[in-house]
C-alpha cells in the first residue's frame, strides 16, 4: 500500500479514537490504577481495536455482508459502555470501592482495589484487550466504508498497524489525563466515590445515546 494510503489510515485512527465510547472505556478502566497499569490497559485496548480490524476487514473481504448487520457493531459497543456505566455505579452504591493506604520507604503509597480484599490481577489488562477488540467491530465498518479499502486493496498487517498506532497516541494520552486524575484527586474514598460515580453516569448517558441515536 502507497504511503499515502497509510497515512491515511493513521490519521483515521487519530480521529476515530477520540470517539465518545472509546475515550469512556479507557476512563472506565483505568481509573484508580497505576501508572503502569494504565498505559498497559490503553495498549492492550488499542492492539484489541487492531485485531478486531483485521478480522472482520478480512471476513469483509471474502463476503459481502448488508449495512443493516454491519451497524450491530455499534450496537454491541454501545452496550459494552453502558454495561460498564451500571457496573461502576453499582460498585459505587454497594461500598465495594476501598481504599489502602501504606508507606514505602518513606513513600506514601494509594491502592484502590474492589471488594473486601485488594489484591493485584491482570485481569483489567486482558479485559481492556477483549473490550477493544470487542468494540473494534463498528470501527471496521466506519473505517471501510469511509475509506472504501474492501474494494481498493486487500487489507494487510501494515494498514492495520496504522490504523492501531493512531488509535494508540491518542488512547495513550488520554490515559496520561487519567493518571492525573488517579494521583490528585483519589486520595480520599470520598472523592473516589465522586469520580466513579461521574464515570459511572457518563458511561450510561453516552452508551444510551448511542443506542438511542
Amino acid at each position: 500500500m502507497e504511503s499515502l494510503g497509510l497515512a491515511l489510515i493513521f490519521w483515521y485512527g487519530i480521529l476515530h479514537a477520540f470517539g465518545a465510547d472509546h475515550l469512556t472505556a479507557i476512563a472506565d478502566f483505568s481509573i484508580g490504577k497505576n501508572k503502569k497499569k494504565t498505559m498497559l490497559i490503553t495498549s492492550m485496548f488499542a492492539v484489541g481495536h487492531g485485531v478486531s480490524l483485521f478480522i472482520f476487514a478480512k471476513i469483509l473481504e471474502m463476503y459481502h455482508i448488508s449495512e443493516d448487520i454491519l451497524a450491530y457493531g455499534d450496537v454491541i459497543s454501545a452496550s459494552v459502555i453502558l454495561g460498564m456505566g451500571i457496573y461502576l455505579l453499582w460498585l459505587v452504591f454497594t461500598n465495594r470501592i476501598n481504599l489502602n493506604k501504606h508507606i514505602h520507604d518513606g513513600v506514601e503509597h494509594i491502592h484502590i482495589y474492589f471488594g473486601k480484599e485488594h489484591s493485584h490481577s491482570n485481569k483489567d489488562v486482558s479485559s481492556a484487550f477483549a473490550i477493544g477488540t470487542l468494540m473494534g467491530i463498528g470501527g471496521v465498518r466506519g473505517m471501510l466504508v469511509t475509506l472504501g479499502m474492501v474494494e481498493a486493496s486487500a487489507v494487510d498487517f501494515t494498514m492495520v498497524l496504522a490504523f492501531t498506532l493512531g488509535v494508540m497516541i491518542i488512547f495513550m494520552a488520554f490515559g496520561a489525563f487519567i493518571l492525573y486524575i488517579n494521583k490528585n484527586l483519589l486520595n480520599s474514598k470520598q472523592n473516589i466515590r465522586r469520580v466513579f460515580t461521574v464515570a459511572g453516569v457518563i458511561s450510561v448517558i453516552v452508551g444510551t445515546n448511542f443506542l438511542v441515536g
